[in-house]
């Protein structure tokens, strides 16, 4: 059985089947066949012992009339073997008959199915076999009530199928039904076997044809899964087991695909975004390079003045790789999960002034003007006061860098339902349309010219108000510099 297919497990079935229903189908048919005739018999002899009972004298003043009795007896029984004739007395025992002496082996018979035949039960009715001692044989009858004087005396018990005609029907019966059996099991067996071929074959047509889909998943890679994930099911095909398992499979193909599409653009970014910091780093750190081999080759030969200003750019360069590296570590420990928010209850706006003092003066030497407009009566927010400060940092530190002098940088706070809104704006040059749809995804290379991209800052802000619940967005405002806006949870 463990080495068969499915196929051929439900053909075994389906013959176990056939042949147990053949079986109990000639079974049945042989019972209801019997129960028929013995029906039809009784019903014909119905009146067969009141007309007896009626027409001979079996009863005479002193009680039975033997010789009318056994004269009777075997004139019905040579006109008509299959008939057995008994007299009872009016408890059912039998006092008169005209078997082979040895041959009665019961001396009274049960009055409960007379009595149902006389009141007009449903036919057959079947009553006790005087020839048998076993309580389980019985016997077609017919019955009628011996009267005298307006008083039942007894009763004709005739059983209408002998054991010699019963004999002889057992026998024929379990031929004929042997022969019906086989008959009737072999062309159910025969139909059945042709009509389950075309049913299973019709039948297993979805489960092949998905045994195929799978199978070619594993030969055929990505590609059948991706073949397979745009398949679309029939709306007017059949809602079975298979199809919810196809459709299961195919719903797996699409998981399977869109993990697949889902990885390739993670690689991609991953290769811009080891593209894009190499370039940064590649810039000071080549700067770098250059003004400390002009130190160390033309040290004599420069003076004072130009060796100390070397060193300013070298030192600033070394600051822009130091940050980054810090940057990058960042957002390695942001994006494997390391980071976890420490939540408590401060005020936004206090934290708004403390990074408008770290940041207070880089604004004077470039004359930048910092504003704070923010709503009266806004309560404490419910957040990482680090992170959060971080956001800020990062915010403010990138408007300062691409605000030119003489600009103005505004922080807005309001509360907003179960929220304080935070919005930065600068008077910058604002953020290039090609940048904009990839400024917290990954770091864009620094293009010439004025235009400015958010870099690891900003993708660790996007990562740090995540991991509160909230989000950044830019806010478009055509003719103004940038404007980033982001919520903090109560």
């Amino acid at each position: 059985m463990k080495n068969m297919t499915l196929s051929q497990r439900l053909t075994l079935v389906f013959i176990v089947l056939l042949v147990a229903c053949g079986s109990i189908s000639g079974y049945l048919q042989v019972r209801s066949s019997n129960q028929y005739s013995q029906a039809v018999i009784q019903r014909l002899s119905q009146n067969l012992a009141k007309h007896i009972a009626e027409s001979n004298p079996l009863l005479s003043q002193n009680g039975l009339n033997n010789a009318s009795v056994h004269t009777l007896f075997d004139q019905l029984m040579a006109v008509n073997p299959s008939v057995e004739v008994y007299l009872l007395d009016k408890q059912g025992k039998i006092i008169g008959d005209a078997a082979p002496k040895g041959s009665v082996k019961r001396t009274q018979v049960n009055l409960q199915p007379v009595q149902a035949l006389l009141q007009g039960a449903k036919m057959p009715v079947y009553g006790d076999n005087p020839r048998s001692a076993d309580s389980a044989s019985l016997q077609v009858f017919s019955a009628a009530p011996l009267i005298d004087n307006g008083q039942v005396q007894g009763y004709v018990y005739i059983v209408l199928l002998g054991d010699e005609v019963t004999a002889l029907d057992k026998d024929a019966q379990f031929h004929w039904a042997v022969l019906m059996a086989v008959r009737s099991m072999g062309l159910v067996i025969l139909f059945g076997l042709v009509a389950g071929a075309i049913a299973f074959r019709w039948v297993t047509r979805p489960i092949r044809r998905l045994t195929e889909q799978v199978s070619n998943l594993d030969s055929g890679g990505m590609e059948a899964v991706q073949q397979l994930s745009k398949t679309i099911a029939s709306p007017q095909g059949p809602r079975d087991e298979v199809f919810l398992l196809q459709q299961a499979f195919i719903k797996m193909a699409k998981r399977i695909d869109e993990q697949w599409q889902r990885l390739t653009r993670q690689d991609q970014q991953r290769r811009e975004f080891i593209a894009n910091i190499s370039h940064d780093l590649r810039t000071p750190l080549t700067s770098l390079h250059g003004y400390l081999e002009t130190l160390s080759v033309k040290s004599e030969q420069l003076s004072d003045e130009e060796r100390n200003r070397y060193l300013n750019i070298a030192l600033v360069q070394s600051r822009k790789v130091g940050r980054l590296a810090q940057e990058l570590f960042e957002l390695a420990r942001l994006e494997y999960g390391v980071v976890k928010p420490q939540k408590e209850p401060f005020s936004m706006g206090e934290l708004v002034q403390d990074v408008y003092q770290k940041f207070e003066l880089t604004a004077e030497t470039r004359h930048l003007i910092l504003r704070a407009d923010i709503s009266p009566g806004i309560p404490l927010v419910n957040a990482d006061l680090a992170l959060i400060e971080r956001v800020m940092t990062n915010l403010l530190d990138n408007a300062i860098r691409f605000t030119p002098d003489y600009g103005t940088i505004e922080i807005r706070l309001w509360q907003q339902k179960e929220k304080v809104v935070v919005q930065l704006n600068d008077s910058g040059p604002g953020i290039a349309a090609e940048l904009k749809e990839d400024l917290f995804i990954r770091p864009s290379i620094l293009s010439t010219g004025r235009k400015r991209a958010g870099g690891l800052g900003l993708m660790i802000v996007k990562r740090i108000l995540e991991l509160h619940g909230s989000n950044i967005a830019l806010i478009e405002q055509p003719g103004k510099g940038a404007c980033f806006e982001f919520s903090v949870p109560l």
